[in-house]
């Protein structure tokens, strides 16, 4: 049989479907891929936590600092102030596998945090912010609660797993530079039910210290009320932890299921 050679079919190698619609079922399948592989390595940092107890991260991290934190001296009278607190405080965490260690973070921005090995940041901004060691003891308590339920290793296991994630995408070779600090990565990621497990457990720790609760939520309305002038600020800290005005809710609910006072002698604070 002779061989005949035939020009082949017009648009055999082009699709029926519109370019659109072939774009998008694309876009849309590697998106559900990518979300896929993210929750299964998320899951894994909560895996990973069972193989990482407390000892092991507070040993792991003992003389660590984040290297965009920049410090105040030594010297400030602050710092020996929230080292007291922090330490009052702490003696109610007996179980505690932490060495509760804090530093403040010579910022103007409003914010705490909990990092790996039990150090606890706050910025200048924050304490600019508050007028009572009551105040104080309730944040400090808050962040010691994220350390209790060790939100902050699941916060900052989550975002290393988007970061390296996105990195990928951008074809980026590294994290950093996307422009995202471990400060970052260990602030975002917590949940409204993370932040007010950590809050009812803040305000437990000053009951147990203080025997009342009175002046605690007192710096949230506060910086609710704050002018024009510092909304910018304001929006910083709230990026970051729930509504100021749900939040204080929550926690006078808490005070009266426990009967906790809500009145009581408040220390002031004069940095």
């Amino acid at each position: 049989m002779d061989f005949e050679p035939r020009t082949p079919k017009e648009g055999i190698n082009v699709s029926k479907e519109h370019p659109l619609v072939e774009a998008t079922t694309l876009i849309v399948g590697l998106s559900i891929i990518f979300a896929i592989i993210v929750v299964a390595l998320i899951f894994m940092v909560e895996i990973a936590l069972y193989f990482v107890p407390e000892e092991k991260e507070a040993a792991l991290f003992e003389d660590w600092l984040p290297e965009d934190i920049l410090t105040v001296s030594p010297n400030d009278e602050r710092l020996e102030k929230l080292e007291t607190v922090l330490w009052r405080l702490s003696r109610h965490y007996p179980e505690s596998a932490y060495k509760f260690r804090i530093e403040i973070d010579d910022s103007e921005t409003m914010n705490a945090m909990a990092l790996p090995g039990g150090l606890i940041v706050v910025t200048a901004g924050l304490l600019d912010k508050v007028e009572t060691e009551n105040e104080l003891a309730f944040i400090l308590g808050h962040e010691m609660g994220h350390f209790k339920n060790r939100d902050h290793m699941r916060a900052l296991g989550r975002g290393v797993v988007i970061s390296i994630m996105f990195a990928t995408i951008s074809g980026s070779g590294s994290g950093v530079e996307l422009g995202v600090s471990i400060t970052d990565l260990a602030l975002r990621g917590f949940s409204r039910r993370q932040e007010a497990s950590a809050d009812e457990f803040g305000l437990e720790i000053v009951q147990q210290e203080y025997g009342h609760v009175a002046d605690s939520w007192r710096f949230f309305e506060r910086i609710d009320d704050d002018d024009d002038d510092e909304f910018l600020e304001l929006l910083t800290y709230l990026s970051t932890h729930p509504s100021p005005v749900n939040r204080v809710d929550a926690l006078i609910d808490q005070a009266g299921q426990n009967g906790w006072s809500i009145s009581g002698d408040v220390t002031p604070i004069d940095w």
